[in-house]
C-alpha cells in the first residue's frame, strides 16, 4: 500500500541541458580514485601500499574509528598512488585499472532467507557499508547502531538531476534483492519514495513501504521525506541509501561480487554529449567530458549541492550526475534591471521570470552580489518544506548555540536541505556551509 506525500513549498529550477534518455557505456578510465574526503568525518587507515595488485572488492582502507567500515576497490588493477595534502592528509587513493575487471568472490547469498548477522557482515566486508548513511549528521552510518527505519529516495527533483526511474528500469531484480538485504538491518520499516517516473518500475517491489511523492524541489531530498514520514528525534538513528546503491548491494548477494557500477547523467548547457553513461565509481571526469575550458564550471553532482572539479579529477563517490554550466566570470551592465535581460531567473519578482514558469534558463555561477547584512523574513521558509525555522537555525549555527540548535531541529536536516536557501536568500549566506558547521559541532559535543 502506498502513501502520498505532497510538497507545496519549494522551487523547481528549470535549466537547459537535460540528458537524453539514452544510456551508453563510457570508455574505461586508465585510472580510478576513491577519495576519503567524500566521507565526511572519516579518517582512513591504509591497508595496501603503492604498487600492490588488487581485485575489484579488495580493501583499500578502513575507518580509523570503526574498523568494520571498509572501503574497497571499484576495479581490479594496481594501486598507483596515494595522494596526500597538507599534514599528510590522504585525499585520493588512485588505482591503475586492468583492461577488464577480476573480482574478489564473497560468495552468493539469499538475502531474503539469510539471518541478519550474516547479511550485515557480508555488506560490511564487501565495502557496501559505506553506501549507508545516517541521520542525524548525514555521515556514513555506524554499523553498531540499530536504526529505527531505512529510507530510500527514488525521486529526483534537483535541477538537471538524473532520472532515477530511467536508471533503475533494467535493474529491478538487483534492487529487490537489495531491499531484502536492507530489511535485515532494521527492526522497523524500509521506506521507498517514488514519483511518476520511478513508480512505473518500482510499484511491485516487496519488503518496502512505498510513498508517492510530488511537488517542487526539495521534494526528492530524503531528509524532507523523513520529516514527513518518521521524523528523527534526539537519540534516534535512521539510515538512508541511494536508489542505485541498493542495486549494488543487491548484486553483491546475487553474484557474490562487488560491482561498483554507476549510471552518470552528463548534463548542463555546456555539455557536448548530454547522455547517461555506465561507469565504475571513481571514474576520471576527463574520460566523459574531455578537457573543460576555463569559462566552464565542471560540477560533480547537481548545480545546488555538487563539488567543483578541475580537469582530470575524479567523480564523487555518491554523485549520479556530472554538470557543465557557464562560469560566472562576466558581469552585466545594469543587470539588476529586469527589462534589460530576459534570461535571468529569480525566485522574487526582481526579474520577469515569474511570467514564464516553464521557461528553461542557462544560468552561470555568478552570485549576483556579495554577502550582505540583509535578511528578509519569510524568504527562506518559502523553499524549505519542513516544520522548522531555517533563519533562526542558521543563526544558532553561526553562534554555536547547541541548545538552540537542538530545539530548532538540527537533528532533522542535512546541508542539501538548505541548498535552495543558498540560491534564493538575499543575504548571500552560505547556508549549506553553516549547517555543516553546526552538524560538525553537534558530532563533537553531543555525539
Amino acid at each position: 500500500m502506498s502513501k502520498d506525500i505532497r510538497i507545496k513549498r519549494g522551487l523547481t529550477l528549470r535549466l537547459k541541458g537535460e540528458a537524453e534518455k539514452q544510456i551508453v557505456n563510457a570508455p574505461r578510465s586508465k585510472t580510478y580514485a576513491i577519495k576519503p574526503t567524500d566521507f565526511h568525518t572519516m579518517i582512513p587507515k591504509l591497508v595496501l601500499k603503492e604498487g600492490e595488485k588488487l581485485l575489484a572488492g579488495d580493501v583499500l582502507f578502513f575507518s580509523k574509528y570503526c574498523e568494520e567500515l571498509k572501503f574497497t576497490s571499484p576495479v581490479s588493477g594496481t594501486l598507483l598512488e596515494i595522494k596526500r595534502a597538507e599534514k599528510r592528509k590522504i585525499i585520493e587513493v588512485i588505482i591503475e585499472s586492468d583492461p577488464t575487471d577480476s573480482y574478489k568472490n564473497f560468495g552468493k547469498m539469499n538475502a531474503a532467507t539469510a539471518d541478519p548477522d550474516s547479511v550485515k557482515s557480508r555488506i560490511l566486508e564487501s565495502g557496501c557499508g559505506v553506501f549507508i548513511r545516517q541521520r542525524p549528521y548525514d555521515v556514513v552510518a555506524d554499523p553498531s547502531d540499530i536504526p529505527k527505519a531505512i529510507f530510500i529516495s527514488a525521486v529526483s527533483t534537483a535541477p538537471l538531476a538524473a532520472d532515477i526511474g530511467f536508471i533503475l528500469k533494467d535493474k529491478i531484480a538487483a534492487f529487490q534483492e537489495g531491499i531484502y538485504a536492507l530489511q535485515k538491518l532494521t527492526p522497523g520499516k524500509v521506506h521507498l519514495s517514488v514519483d511518476k517516473s520511478s513508480a512505473e518500475y518500482l510499484k511491485n517491489i516487496k519488503g518496502a513501504e512505498i510513498h508517492n511523492v510530488s511537488g517542487p524541489h526539495p521534494a526528492g531530498n530524503v531528509g524532507v521525506q523523513i520529516h514527513k514520514i518518521d521524523p528523527v528525534n534526539q537519540g534516534e538513528r535512521v539510515w538512508t541509501v541511494g536508489a542505485e546503491d541498493v542495486t549494488i548491494i543487491g548484486n553483491l548477494f546475487l553474484t557474490g561480487e562487488f560491482h561498483a557500477d554507476r549510471t552518470i547523467a552528463v548534463t548542463g548547457s555546456e555539455a557536448k554529449d548530454q547522455k547517461y553513461y555506465r561507469i565504475k565509481i571513481g571514474e576520471n571526469s576527463a574520460d566523459l567530458v574531455g578537457q573543460v575550458p576555463d569559462n566552464v564550471r565542471l560540477i560533480s553532482g547537481n548545480v545546488l549541492t555538487g563539488d567543483k572539479l578541475s580537469n582530470n579529477q575524479y567523480i564523487g563517490f555518491y554523485h549520479t550526475s556530472l554538470t557543465l554550466i557557464p562560469e560566472g566570470n562576466k558581469y552585466r551592465m545594469l543587470g539588476w534591471m529586469p527589462f534589460f535581460y530576459n534570461n535571468i531567473h529569480s525566485n522574487s519578482r526582481s526579474s520577469l521570470s515569474w511570467l514564464f514558469p516553464n521557461k528553461k534558463y542557462e544560468l552561470n555561477t555568478n552570485l549576483n552580489g556579495e554577502e550582505r547584512a540583509l535578511v528578509v523574513t519569510g524568504e527562506m521558509e518559502e523553499v524549505l518544506p519542513m516544520d522548522i525555522f531555517p533563519m533562526q537555525l542558521l543563526k544558532a549555527c553561526i553562534t554555536g548555540n547547541i541548545e538552540k540548535m537542538e530545539n530548532l531541529g538540527i537533528y532533522e536536516v542535512a546541508p542539501e536541505d538548505f541548498a535552495l536557501i543558498d540560491y534564493v536568500n538575499t543575504s548571500k549566506l552560505e547556508a549549506q556551509y553553516l549547517i555543516r558547521t553546526g552538524l560538525d559541532l553537534m558530532i563533537t559535543e553531543v555525539g
